[in-house]
Protein backbone atom coordinates (compact mmCIF):
# COMPACT_ATOMS: atom_id res chain seq x y z
CA UNK A 1 0.00 0.00 0.00
CA UNK A 2 3.03 2.67 0.93
CA UNK A 3 4.51 1.74 -2.27
CA UNK A 4 1.14 2.62 -4.58
CA UNK A 5 0.93 5.60 -2.28
CA UNK A 6 4.52 6.75 -2.88
CA UNK A 7 4.20 5.81 -6.73
CA UNK A 8 0.60 7.75 -6.83
CA UNK A 9 3.00 10.75 -5.55
CA UNK A 10 5.47 10.56 -7.57
CA UNK A 11 3.38 10.60 -10.72
CA UNK A 12 1.47 13.70 -9.13
CA UNK A 13 4.96 15.37 -8.73
CA UNK A 14 6.33 14.79 -12.05
CA UNK A 15 3.32 15.90 -13.53
CA UNK A 16 3.44 18.94 -11.96
CA UNK A 17 7.33 19.40 -12.86
CA UNK A 18 6.01 18.59 -16.32
CA UNK A 19 3.45 21.43 -16.07
CA UNK A 20 5.23 23.91 -14.59
CA UNK A 21 8.18 23.19 -17.61
CA UNK A 22 5.90 23.48 -20.32
CA UNK A 23 4.64 27.08 -19.04
CA UNK A 24 7.92 27.97 -18.74
CA UNK A 25 8.78 26.99 -22.19
CA UNK A 26 5.32 28.82 -23.34
CA UNK A 27 6.70 31.67 -21.82
CA UNK A 28 9.60 31.85 -23.40
CA UNK A 29 8.54 31.03 -26.73
CA UNK A 30 6.06 33.81 -26.72
CA UNK A 31 8.14 36.76 -27.37
CA UNK A 32 9.72 35.09 -30.54
CA UNK A 33 5.90 33.61 -31.70
CA UNK A 34 5.14 37.85 -31.61
CA UNK A 35 7.80 38.83 -33.58
CA UNK A 36 6.86 36.45 -36.33
CA UNK A 37 3.55 36.97 -36.53
CA UNK A 38 4.40 40.84 -36.38
CA UNK A 39 6.40 40.93 -39.20
CA UNK A 40 3.48 39.37 -41.41
CA UNK A 41 0.99 42.59 -40.04
CA UNK A 42 0.39 45.60 -42.07
CA UNK A 43 2.08 48.19 -39.67
CA UNK A 44 -1.47 49.85 -38.43
CA UNK A 45 -2.00 46.42 -37.06
CA UNK A 46 1.16 46.12 -35.44
CA UNK A 47 0.32 47.34 -31.56
CA UNK A 48 -3.50 45.73 -31.73
CA UNK A 49 -4.05 43.12 -29.39
CA UNK A 50 -4.96 40.55 -31.62
CA UNK A 51 -1.64 38.47 -32.29
CA UNK A 52 -2.75 36.88 -35.49
CA UNK A 53 -2.81 39.21 -38.52
CA UNK A 54 -6.18 39.70 -40.04
CA UNK A 55 -3.88 39.92 -43.37
CA UNK A 56 -0.88 38.27 -43.95
CA UNK A 57 1.66 40.64 -45.89
CA UNK A 58 5.15 38.31 -46.97
CA UNK A 59 6.32 41.67 -48.67
CA UNK A 60 7.24 43.19 -45.28
CA UNK A 61 10.19 40.72 -45.62
CA UNK A 62 11.07 42.16 -50.02
CA UNK A 63 10.62 45.63 -48.07
CA UNK A 64 13.16 44.99 -45.93
CA UNK A 65 15.70 44.15 -48.61
CA UNK A 66 14.65 47.49 -50.65
CA UNK A 67 15.30 50.10 -47.77
CA UNK A 68 18.77 48.87 -46.31
CA UNK A 69 21.24 46.70 -47.61
CA UNK A 70 19.94 43.90 -45.52
CA UNK A 71 22.04 41.48 -47.59
CA UNK A 72 25.69 43.06 -46.82
CA UNK A 73 24.66 43.46 -43.64
CA UNK A 74 23.78 39.62 -43.43
CA UNK A 75 27.18 38.89 -44.82
CA UNK A 76 29.12 40.62 -42.56
CA UNK A 77 27.61 39.42 -39.47
CA UNK A 78 28.30 36.23 -41.10
CA UNK A 79 31.48 36.51 -42.38
CA UNK A 80 33.49 38.39 -39.21
CA UNK A 81 31.29 35.70 -36.90
CA UNK A 82 33.04 32.91 -38.70
CA UNK A 83 36.28 34.43 -39.02
CA UNK A 84 35.98 35.16 -35.23
CA UNK A 85 34.97 31.51 -34.43
CA UNK A 86 37.52 29.61 -36.35
CA UNK A 87 40.28 31.88 -34.79
CA UNK A 88 39.10 31.84 -31.12
CA UNK A 89 38.75 27.79 -31.39
CA UNK A 90 41.86 27.42 -32.42
CA UNK A 91 43.87 29.98 -30.00
CA UNK A 92 41.96 28.61 -26.98
CA UNK A 93 42.29 24.89 -28.04
CA UNK A 94 46.27 25.69 -28.21
CA UNK A 95 45.89 27.29 -25.30
CA UNK A 96 44.28 25.00 -23.26
CA UNK A 97 46.47 22.13 -24.70
CA UNK A 98 49.47 23.86 -23.17
CA UNK A 99 47.58 24.45 -19.56
CA UNK A 100 46.46 21.46 -19.36
CA UNK A 101 48.72 18.62 -21.27
CA UNK A 102 52.52 20.55 -21.19
CA UNK A 103 54.36 20.91 -17.89
CA UNK A 104 56.26 23.78 -17.61
CA UNK A 105 57.51 26.60 -15.28
CA UNK A 106 54.91 29.01 -13.87
CA UNK A 107 52.23 27.10 -16.14
CA UNK A 108 49.29 27.11 -13.17
CA UNK A 109 50.09 31.06 -12.29
CA UNK A 110 49.83 31.57 -15.67
CA UNK A 111 46.56 30.44 -16.42
CA UNK A 112 45.03 32.00 -13.06
CA UNK A 113 46.39 35.21 -14.38
CA UNK A 114 44.97 34.85 -17.86
CA UNK A 115 41.33 33.47 -15.76
CA UNK A 116 41.64 36.45 -14.11
CA UNK A 117 41.16 38.46 -17.02
CA UNK A 118 37.44 36.73 -17.06
CA UNK A 119 36.62 39.49 -14.31
CA UNK A 120 37.27 42.81 -16.37
CA UNK A 121 34.37 43.81 -17.70
CA UNK A 122 34.63 44.49 -22.22
CA UNK A 123 33.64 47.89 -21.74
CA UNK A 124 36.76 48.79 -19.57
CA UNK A 125 38.63 47.31 -22.26
CA UNK A 126 37.00 49.09 -25.11
CA UNK A 127 39.09 52.42 -25.01
CA UNK A 128 42.73 50.29 -24.93
CA UNK A 129 41.82 47.74 -27.86
CA UNK A 130 40.31 51.26 -29.87
CA UNK A 131 43.88 53.01 -29.40
CA UNK A 132 45.32 49.58 -30.41
CA UNK A 133 43.59 49.40 -33.81
CA UNK A 134 44.26 52.88 -34.73
CA UNK A 135 48.11 52.42 -34.11
CA UNK A 136 47.30 49.13 -36.12
CA UNK A 137 45.36 51.24 -38.63
CA UNK A 138 42.39 48.97 -38.51
CA UNK A 139 39.83 51.26 -37.94
CA UNK A 140 36.84 50.79 -40.07
CA UNK A 141 38.06 47.16 -41.22
CA UNK A 142 37.04 43.34 -41.49
CA UNK A 143 41.05 42.93 -39.20
CA UNK A 144 39.67 45.36 -36.35
CA UNK A 145 36.82 43.64 -36.02
CA UNK A 146 38.25 40.02 -36.39
CA UNK A 147 41.75 40.28 -34.16
CA UNK A 148 40.35 41.67 -31.09
CA UNK A 149 38.11 39.22 -30.83
CA UNK A 150 40.28 36.23 -31.58
CA UNK A 151 41.21 35.55 -27.98
CA UNK A 152 38.97 34.15 -25.12
CA UNK A 153 40.30 33.38 -21.36
CA UNK A 154 36.55 31.53 -21.45
CA UNK A 155 37.50 29.86 -24.20
CA UNK A 156 40.51 28.31 -22.96
CA UNK A 157 39.11 27.73 -19.98
CA UNK A 158 36.01 25.69 -21.09
CA UNK A 159 38.69 23.24 -23.24
CA UNK A 160 41.08 22.96 -20.84
CA UNK A 161 38.21 21.56 -18.27
CA UNK A 162 37.68 19.46 -21.11
CA UNK A 163 40.98 18.03 -21.71
CA UNK A 164 41.49 17.69 -18.41
CA UNK A 165 39.06 14.44 -18.82
CA UNK A 166 41.37 12.84 -21.76
CA UNK A 167 43.71 10.05 -19.99
CA UNK A 168 47.69 11.07 -19.66
CA UNK A 169 47.93 7.55 -20.82
CA UNK A 170 47.16 8.59 -24.17
CA UNK A 171 49.28 11.17 -24.29
CA UNK A 172 52.43 8.46 -23.33
CA UNK A 173 51.45 5.88 -25.30
CA UNK A 174 51.02 8.15 -28.88
CA UNK A 175 55.20 9.86 -27.27
CA UNK A 176 56.50 6.89 -27.49
CA UNK A 177 55.02 5.67 -30.76
CA UNK A 178 57.39 8.99 -31.93
CA UNK A 179 54.32 11.20 -31.53
CA UNK A 180 55.75 15.27 -31.49
CA UNK A 181 53.67 17.88 -29.27
CA UNK A 182 52.02 18.74 -31.86
CA UNK A 183 51.06 15.12 -33.17
CA UNK A 184 49.80 14.33 -29.91
CA UNK A 185 47.98 17.73 -30.08
CA UNK A 186 45.99 16.99 -33.11
CA UNK A 187 45.74 13.32 -33.89
CA UNK A 188 45.12 12.11 -30.01
CA UNK A 189 43.52 15.43 -27.98
CA UNK A 190 41.80 17.67 -30.38
CA UNK A 191 39.31 14.28 -31.40
CA UNK A 192 38.17 13.79 -28.81
CA UNK A 193 37.55 17.22 -27.55
CA UNK A 194 35.25 17.54 -30.13
CA UNK A 195 31.77 17.88 -28.15
CA UNK A 196 33.92 21.08 -26.20
CA UNK A 197 35.45 22.53 -29.13
CA UNK A 198 31.52 22.69 -30.32
CA UNK A 199 29.90 24.35 -27.71
CA UNK A 200 32.52 26.79 -27.89
CA UNK A 201 31.90 27.51 -31.69
CA UNK A 202 28.41 27.90 -30.52
CA UNK A 203 28.99 30.30 -27.75
CA UNK A 204 31.57 32.31 -29.83
CA UNK A 205 29.37 32.38 -33.26
CA UNK A 206 26.45 33.58 -31.37
CA UNK A 207 28.22 35.45 -28.99
CA UNK A 208 30.10 37.34 -31.78
CA UNK A 209 27.04 37.29 -34.61
CA UNK A 210 24.90 39.82 -32.18
CA UNK A 211 27.67 42.11 -31.34
CA UNK A 212 26.28 45.46 -30.59
CA UNK A 213 28.95 48.04 -28.99
CA UNK A 214 32.05 47.48 -30.87
CA UNK A 215 30.95 46.93 -34.26
CA UNK A 216 29.43 50.80 -33.30
CA UNK A 217 32.54 52.16 -32.08
CA UNK A 218 34.97 50.92 -35.11
CA UNK A 219 32.93 50.80 -38.19
CA UNK A 220 31.61 53.89 -39.97
CA UNK A 221 31.55 52.56 -43.48
CA UNK A 222 27.55 51.70 -44.76
CA UNK A 223 29.07 48.29 -46.31
CA UNK A 224 30.91 47.24 -43.45
CA UNK A 225 27.97 47.57 -40.88
CA UNK A 226 26.87 44.35 -39.03
CA UNK A 227 23.36 43.41 -38.46
CA UNK A 228 22.79 44.53 -35.48
CA UNK A 229 24.06 48.28 -36.57
CA UNK A 230 22.74 47.64 -39.88
CA UNK A 231 19.68 47.40 -37.78
CA UNK A 232 19.87 50.80 -35.76
CA UNK A 233 20.41 52.60 -38.66
CA UNK A 234 17.25 51.43 -40.29
CA UNK A 235 14.76 52.38 -37.66
CA UNK A 236 16.71 55.68 -37.05
CA UNK A 237 16.26 56.92 -40.74
CA UNK A 238 12.98 55.32 -41.54
CA UNK A 239 11.13 55.92 -38.58
CA UNK A 240 9.49 53.28 -36.68
CA UNK A 241 8.58 50.97 -38.99
CA UNK A 242 8.10 47.93 -36.59
CA UNK A 243 6.45 45.23 -38.68
CA UNK A 244 9.99 45.44 -40.92
CA UNK A 245 11.88 45.74 -37.97
CA UNK A 246 10.42 42.69 -36.99
CA UNK A 247 10.70 40.82 -40.33
CA UNK A 248 14.19 41.93 -39.89
CA UNK A 249 14.80 40.18 -36.55
CA UNK A 250 13.14 37.22 -37.67
CA UNK A 251 15.55 37.11 -40.64
CA UNK A 252 18.62 37.99 -38.70
CA UNK A 253 18.11 35.09 -35.57
CA UNK A 254 17.76 32.18 -38.39
CA UNK A 255 22.02 31.41 -38.75
CA UNK A 256 22.17 31.29 -34.62
CA UNK A 257 19.26 29.07 -34.37
CA UNK A 258 20.16 27.06 -37.20
CA UNK A 259 23.38 26.40 -35.37
CA UNK A 260 22.29 25.54 -32.04
CA UNK A 261 19.44 23.38 -33.34
CA UNK A 262 22.03 21.26 -35.86
CA UNK A 263 24.74 21.25 -32.94
CA UNK A 264 22.87 21.47 -29.15
CA UNK A 265 22.89 17.54 -28.90
CA UNK A 266 27.23 17.97 -29.19
CA UNK A 267 26.87 21.30 -27.12
CA UNK A 268 24.99 19.46 -23.96
CA UNK A 269 27.34 16.84 -24.64
CA UNK A 270 30.14 19.27 -24.51
CA UNK A 271 29.14 21.46 -21.07
CA UNK A 272 28.47 17.83 -19.10
CA UNK A 273 31.85 16.65 -19.78
CA UNK A 274 33.83 19.66 -19.62
CA UNK A 275 32.60 20.01 -15.55
CA UNK A 276 33.52 16.52 -14.83
CA UNK A 277 37.14 17.64 -13.54
CA UNK A 278 38.41 20.81 -12.03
Amino acid sequence: MNDERRGTGNKGLNAAVYVVLALVAVGTMLPFVWMVLASFKPLQEVEQANPVPSRWVPGNYREVFSQVAFARYYVNSVFVAAWVTFLTVLTSALAAFAFSRLTWRGRDATFQLYLATLMIPGVVTMIPNYTVMVQLRLLDSYQGLIVPAAFSAFGTFLLRQFMLTVPPALDEAATMDGATPWGVFWDVVMPLARPGLIALTIFTFVGNYGSFFWPLVLIKSENLRTLPIGMMYFDSLYGRQTNLIMAASVMSVVPPALLFVLLQKHLVRGIQMGAVKG
